[in-house]
């Protein structure tokens, strides 16, 4: 009798606690679909997170609903509940899944535009926390979740099961697709890409939708035809894990030399114009992504400085006076400099201004207009 009480109550709390998340994300102003809100009111999140790693200095905390004390089971689920994302799979220290937090879900789900009758293809399983949600509003049969890691389509296989849900859940290469359950109306993807590949456009339908983070935001693309499509960005940042597998792989991003605005041959200490404080600002960091490919910014304290570093070598250190010391192969600085022009020429473009371009023989993102004058190539595949 013990035991039944405290997993009735347990339930009693979870359905609260779920409620309460809906009522925020709706005060927000996500939800608006009420199939959307009926799937987040009814999915039990708590069950696909039964346990998660709290960052902490130096590591993580397990936090599971296996506890003995109660008092961490009370945190784990209260967590559960949290308009945040939470850290699933963890290996030698590094994040290999999560659970994305509930709000970005919402509005990922809703951009979609999925009704009855629709089919998604969604890369990367994570918990299975989003199939279940696709698979609450659109059935079983039209949802297929695939992943790298059969530990963690395993572990999604079950909680689906335990949530009474049972969309196709398939381990194997995300960069490839699923072709046998093909073609799809949408495919939603809940991991960064490099590139878009190329599989996938053949599998889904002309006139679908495919929606997936790319340079720190969300790029919702249409496609056009079994190899080309193109969409803009959608207002909301996102950070995700890296798509993951053989297909998926990129050598570290390189530019032609002498390609304008970025200089090949870095010259001593100079000074700037530019102020390293433009890089605490989300809008310019993404442009700068979509010029420049992926730059690691570190911080001195006390914001003295920071220094640039990107994964063909070059580096670029400025500090608040002015003061830029470049190396490497380019001139990390001067790519900067110049995205940071353009940028105040521009008005400072909000991520919606933003596009990506996919054909059978180049990909590449724009501002504005996909054949205007600022470009930028993605390095393929």
């Amino acid at each position: 009798m013990g035991d039944a009480h405290r997993k009735d109550r347990h339930a009693v709390v979870a359905d609260v606690l779920r409620a309460t998340l809906v009522r925020r994300i709706v005060a927000a102003g996500g939800l608006a679909d009420p199939a959307w809100r009926a799937a987040f009111e009814r999915v039990p999140r708590h069950l696909f997170v039964p346990e998660y790693f709290s960052p902490r200095p130096g590591g993580y905390e397990r936090l599971a609903a296996d506890d003995p004390d109660p008092r961490q089971r009370a945190r784990w689920l209260t967590g559960a509940y949290e308009d945040v994302p939470l850290v699933t799979h963890v290996r030698d220290g590094r994040l290999i899944s999560s659970s994305s937090q509930p709000s970005l879900m919402a509005s990922m789900a809703e951009a979609l535009g999925v009704g009855e009758g629709r089919t998604v293809l969604e890369i990367g399983a994570g918990t299975g926390y989003n199939a279940a949600l696709l698979a609450h509003r659109l059935g079983d049969d039209a949802v297929t979740t695939v992943d790298l890691d059969p530990a963690i389509t395993g572990a999604a296989r079950a909680h689906l099961a335990a949530a009474g849900a049972a969309p196709a859940v398939v381990t194997g290469d995300g960069a490839l697709g699923h072709r046998e359950r093909a073609p799809y109306d949408r495919i939603l993807v809940t991991c960064e890409l490099p590139s878009v590949p190329a599989a996938w456009l053949g599998q889904c339908r002309t006139g679908g939708r495919i929606l997936a983070p790319f340079a720190g935001g969300l790029i919702l693309l249409t496609v056009t035809g079994p190899d080309r499509a193109e969409g803009r960005f959608l207002p909301t940042a996102a950070y995700f894990v890296p798509l993951r597998g053989p297909s998926a792989h990129r050598p570290p991003q390189e530019r032609t030399p002498g390609a304008p605005g970025e200089p090949s041959a870095p010259g001593r200490a100079r000074r700037s114009g530019t102020p390293p404080s433009v890089l605490r600002d989300d809008l310019f960091r993404f442009l700068l992504t979509l010029w420049a490919g992926p730059l690691e910014a570190g911080w001195d304290s006390g914001d003295r400085g920071v220094t640039l570093t990107a994964p063909d070598g070059s580096a670029a250190r400025a500090d608040r006076n002015g003061t830029v010391q470049p190396s490497g192969p380019r001139d990390l600085w001067a790519v900067v400099e110049r995205a940071h022009d353009l940028w105040e020429r521009t008005s400072r473009p909000a991520r919606e201004r933003y596009g990506l371009t996919v054909t059978p023989d180049r990909q590449w993102t724009w501002l504005d207009d996909p054949s205007g004058p600022h470009t930028w190539p993605v390095p393929p595949a």
